[in-house]
């Protein structure tokens, strides 16, 4: 049976790689064209300007914008998705003898929620600003490698489909095929050991997702250093485009270490290798690749949004970014420093002292360039002319979380208290004020800021700030209930919690418990809001006459994209087709 399995895998292997070859020769990556369209091995490449209509657009479309838009709506589903469990989650412990789920159950909306929410919204969400603004803020007419763009969008709703496979698959198998329960870290030997097939499902669907994330890094690596604009140099950089320069080169490092370490968890488990068993590599070699990748992987999703709040806030502080080189020092220093904290992580697994001693002095350095860009968006809105506007008043929030996060970070990074809280519900509200409280942040403040540029329409504002007002108190209620819980010793991953009072004092432990529910309840209340926000103002909201929608030309602060889209409205008055104009490169093109 494994010799037929080895077989089959190695004529699929050929196959592909026969495909790719042939791709290769008929195919001119870097065209615009549709497929065979007339990208041949003469050279010879032809420019179709219009785009069909309908289903057919999105489905071969090789824009940036249009991909940008894919990327986003695909973010925004998995973000619902994700935002569902972590409700269900919620519920559930809203009584110690759980609410509503069984241990099952729970395990696998516990894991299915933090893979959906890190590799299915994060990465996705970046990627969908960074496809439809890098070459707009660039002066690019597009990526450098359109088609690649386009490859690395269509590999993710495999790897979605595959990640929440077993959720489709056990009703219709008779729970043959069910959930993976491993927790998001799959952690060994628990991942190997679990028979069930929807894990390796989720391990593939993990792979696929870090094939797309790879391919994405490098383009846009490719194309902010070979596709900008004659006058946009290294020193005039913006900074989003900083940001997504260095996550595009963590992800080179990090993705493809990931991918080995999930290559050899599928050996463990369908072929008998002992690359993580006791009496071969070792259950801890897994938590050393993982995390490798791992605490890389939360400034990955970290930095682009720190960029988003650098260049969104200034232009509502009135005043340029304070400091700008030392922020993008900054950003370079985290990118060197995040692959040397990994074992952070593994702080209570008895490893040497002096290790110990050596990653938490990294990893309380880290938290210095993390400071430094504080400080600068303090000093940045210091004195500053500020409009609160729904973009901005998520910025703020941004600012307030990270600190909260940050600062409860460095404790965490110290040996003696992390042996303290280390696994406990401290360790998750921490994260989770990066996560939701700051990468959440940034993303909103994104989408209300280029709504405009988007839509070609504004949305409500009054809804806009009840959905930021919401979403900060329903953060800060639950994330700081779960510091609470983790300094009364409440570990983490527990679908129920009826314990001795010797344990940990079980009444303030369920109060803080539901006061985390109520904050989950406001959350989901804010997101709402969004959504319909978000829908209506798509359809209904009124249309943007003025290239300048925020009034940034006073202060000096419009950007390029704001001048693209200035140029959008001015060939719509002219009844020319939009899609015709250059994205901020030439706007005349010839077919050869």
């Amino acid at each position: 049976m494994v010799a037929g399995d080895i077989v089959l895998t190695g004529l699929m292997a050929v196959l592909l790689v026969g495909i790719a070859a042939l791709l290769t020769r008929i195919e001119n990556w870097r065209s615009y064209t549709p497929l065979a369209g007339g990208g041949t091995a003469t050279g010879e490449t032809v420019v179709h300007r219009e785009k069909p209509a309908g289903i057919i657009r999105w489905l071969t479309t090789v824009d940036h914008k249009d991909i940008g838009m894919l990327y986003g709506l695909y973010a925004i589903i998995a973000f619902a998705v994700g935002g569902i469990m972590a409700f269900l989650i919620r519920v559930q412990l809203v009584t110690p003898g759980g609410a509503i789920l069984g241990n099952n159950a729970y395990n696998s909306i516990l894991t299915s929620h933090g893979i959906t929410m890190l590799f299915l919204f994060g990465t996705p969400i970046i990627a969908a600003f960074a496809n439809y603004f890098i070459p707009l803020l660039i002066g690019a007419d597009d990526m450098a490698f359109p088609r690649i763009n386009a490859i690395a969008f269509w590999v993710l709703p495999p790897a979605a489909l595959l990640i929440w496979g077993g959720f489709f698959l056990a009703p219709v198998t008779d729970n043959m095929i069910e959930p993976a329960r491993t927790a998001w870290t799959m952690y060994t030997p628990l991942s190997v050991e679990q028979t069930n097939p929807g894990v390796d499902l989720m391990l593939l669907g993990l792979h696929l997702s870090g094939v797309g994330a790879t391919m994405g890094a490098i383009n846009f690596i490719a194309t902010i250093f070979t596709e900008r604009d004659s006058d946009v140099s290294w020193a005039n950089l913006d900074i989003f485009s900083w940001t997504i320069l260095t996550q595009s080169a963590l992800i080179l490092f990090a993705f493809p270490l990931l991918g080995s370490a999930l290559v050899m968890l599928l050996m463990d488990r369908n072929l008998q290798t002992t690359f993580f068993a006791v009496e071969g590599g070792g259950p801890l070699l897994w938590q050393h690749l993982f995390w490798f990748f791992g605490h890389p992987e939360v400034y990955i999703l970290v930095l682009p949004p720190m960029g988003l709040v650098s260049l969104i806030l200034p232009k509502f502080s009135g005043r340029k970014l304070f400091g700008f080189k030392f922020v993008v020092y900054s950003t370079l220093a985290i990118g060197v420093l995040s692959f040397g904290v990994w074992a952070h992580h593994m702080f209570s697994t008895g490893m040497d002292p002096r290790l110990r001693a050596s990653f938490m002095a990294v990893s309380l350095a880290i938290a210095i360039p993390s400071a430094v860009k504080t400080f600068n968006w303090i000093t940045t809105m210091w004195n500053g002319r500020l409009r609160l506007t729904t973009p901005m008043l998520f910025c703020i929030g941004f600012v307030s979380n990270f600190i909260i996060g940050g600062v409860t970070g460095v404790f965490l990074a110290a040996v003696p208290v992390d042996l303290i809280l280390h696994d406990t519900y401290y360790v998750v509200g921490h994260f989770h004020y990066i996560v939701m409280g700051a990468i959440g942040f940034a993303t909103f403040a994104g989408i209300y800021y280029w709504f405009p540029v988007f839509t070609g329409r504004m949305y409500q504002r009054t809804l806009g700030k009840a959905h930021f007002w919401l979403s900060m108190v329903g953060t800060n209620l639950t994330f700081f209930a779960m510091l609470a819980l983790g300094y009364l010793g409440m570990p983490r991953r527990y679908a129920t919690y009826q314990f001795d009072g010797a344990i940990a004092p079980l009444a303030q432990v369920t109060t803080f418990h539901q006061l985390a529910t109520v904050g989950a309840v406001i959350l989901l209340v804010g997101q709402l809001i969004f959504v319909w926000n978000l829908v209506q103002s798509w359809l209904e909201g009124p249309k943007v006459e003025d290239g300048d929608p925020w009034n940034l030309e006073r202060d000096g602060m419009l950007d390029r994209e704001f001048q693209w889209f200035d140029e959008q409205l001015e060939a719509d008055e002219h009844e020319r087709d939009p899609s015709l104009l250059a994205d901020g490169g030439q706007e005349d093109q010839t077919d050869s």
